[in-house]
């Protein structure tokens, strides 16, 4: 026996008997019996009268047909299994017997008659969306609060009311690229201000619908234009604490799910997509940060309005992911596949749809130039193993000591700033750039006009160098290995 009180797991579940629930009684020396919770108002007048304890209720015996006052610590409750109780055993009870089949014959129509409830609910709810608390601003939970700055804290931007649209998307207020909302009493522009969409709730008009594979989601009901402002993001704000509270709770209760918008506007509706049309950003409204969402390209109206969730996966479990974007992950809290990813795809259902062609082999030799790429000058070189790259170079001009071990590329191909994959290159020196910084690098020289950098003086990018100092050598290379998916 358990030392000290003991639960069960129905009371450690918080599940409390309920009336027209078949449960299992213990009365005095009598066996367990099947038995109905009855409503009191429900018993006969003479069973209400009899003497019972604050806490009991009456149960219907059945086979007997009696009534009696019991507490719920002497019932548990009666499955669909329990049913078959009585096989196998011999020498039973007629009237236990005949309780046992009543018990399951009642069971049977308390469970059609609660499915049934259960159809009817869910069909009346399929035409509306789940109820909901409808809220206009944050709510904060617990100890989180909501910061009100000063007057004098709100930035002031340089717009003035003349201007065509002050403070607007198309104007230059800084306030607006900074993603700070202008107060009423800061800005200059005053009343003709463009920047307080979230104080003002200048938000889009949108409508709640049913979609095919998503459930509930939103949609607009007029056109928009890239950048435009939807709506604000609004719930209940919570901190760290209680975030981890929700989610070991839904953690420990699997059977039931936390919404995440118990209580919020219409962008609770929004669905998640891998392509979204939508995103969201963060602003600072009167010295708080508000959620606010954006479109991302020009939407027309009747439109379903999505944005992506970027959630974490917690656990093993994965939630599936309908969006039907070409780029779909499949899962949510799963990056969606990239251009790269989606292009390789193509190439390789292309590849299976034409005939094969015999690959020749590539020339085992390797032209290389006779010169270091650094300092123009002969000697013992270290060459570039890059496909069709000629450079040589010094250990020296190089910085090391040793030759690099195994397959090495120069310098060449990597930007000079950031050391990425270069895309435009100097013909005259090792100096390279990639695509974020290769405007304005390069100009093009006298030479041709081949592009130099600015370490080079482009009407004479060589110096006291000649283009006739440089040769080029026969270099013996090993086969190159065939890489995939070439």
């Amino acid at each position: 026996m358990p030392e000290g009180t003991w639960c069960c797991s129905e009371c450690r579940a918080g599940r409390k008997p309920h009336y027209k629930q078949i449960v299992w009684v213990k009365l005095g020396s009598y066996r367990w019996w099947p038995a109905e919770i009855c409503n009191p108002r429900l018993v006969p007048f003479n069973i209400q009268t009899l003497k019972h304890d604050i806490g009991e209720f009456p149960v219907f015996f059945f086979g007997s047909h009696d009534y009696y006052w019991i507490g719920r610590g002497r019932v548990f409750p009666y499955v669909e299994s329990d049913r078959n109780f009585a096989e196998g055993q011999m020498g039973i009870n007629k009237t236990f017997k005949k309780a046992l089949e009543e018990a399951a014959r009642r069971f049977q129509e308390l469970k059609a008659q609660r499915e049934s409830r259960e159809a009817l609910e869910q069909e009346r709810n399929s035409r509306r969306p789940p109820p909901y608390k409808f809220i206009k601003s944050n709510k904060p939970v617990g100890k989180v609060q909501v910061h009100v700055a000063d007057l004098s804290e709100i930035p002031r931007c340089s717009c003035k009311p003349t201007d065509e649209s002050p403070c607007g998307r198309d104007s230059q207020c800084l306030n607006r690229m900074l993603q700070y909302e202008c107060h009423p009493q800061v800005c200059p522009a005053g009343d003709r201000c463009h920047n307080q969409h979230f104080s003002q709730r200048l938000f889009a008009e949108t409508e709640v619908f049913k979609t095919d594979r998503c459930g509930w989601g939103l949609r607009t009901k007029q056109d928009l234009k890239k950048g435009d402002f939807v709506m604000e993001y609004v719930g209940e704000l919570i901190d760290l604490e209680e975030c981890r509270l929700r989610i070991k709770h839904a953690n420990e209760n699997r059977d039931r799910v936390i919404d995440a918008g118990p209580k919020g506007n219409f962008s609770r509706f929004m669905n998640h997509s891998c392509s979204p049309n939508c995103e969201t950003q963060k602003w600072t409204v009167n010295g708080d940060v508000r959620i606010g969402l954006f479109t991302l390209c020009d939407i027309e109206a009747g439109t379903e309005l999505t944005f992506n969730y970027n959630l974490d996966c917690l656990g093993n479990g994965r939630t599936s992911c309908h969006c039907g974007a070409e780029n779909c992950s499949g899962f949510l809290g799963v990056q969606p596949r990239s251009a790269v990813v989606l292009e390789k795809e193509e190439k390789a259902r292309n590849a299976k749809l034409k005939p094969k062609k015999r690959k020749l082999k590539p020339e085992n030799r390797q032209t290389h130039e006779y010169f270091c790429f650094c300092c123009g000058e002969g000697g013992e070189l270290v060459m570039c193993d890059k496909k069709d790259c000629p450079k040589a170079y010094h250990l020296l001009c190089l910085n090391l000591t040793k030759p690099p071990f195994g397959r090495w590329e120069c310098p060449w191909h990597e930007c000079s700033v950031c050391q990425c994959a270069a895309a435009s290159f100097c013909h005259f020196c090792p100096s390279s750039f990639c695509r974020e910084h290769d405007r304005g690098a390069l100009v093009p020289s006298a030479l041709d006009g081949r592009p130099c950098c600015s370490s080079h003086d482009p009407q004479n990018p060589l110096g006291s160098q000649s283009d006739l100092n440089r040769a080029t050598i026969k270099v013996e290379q090993p086969e190159p290995s065939e890489e995939p998916g070439e």
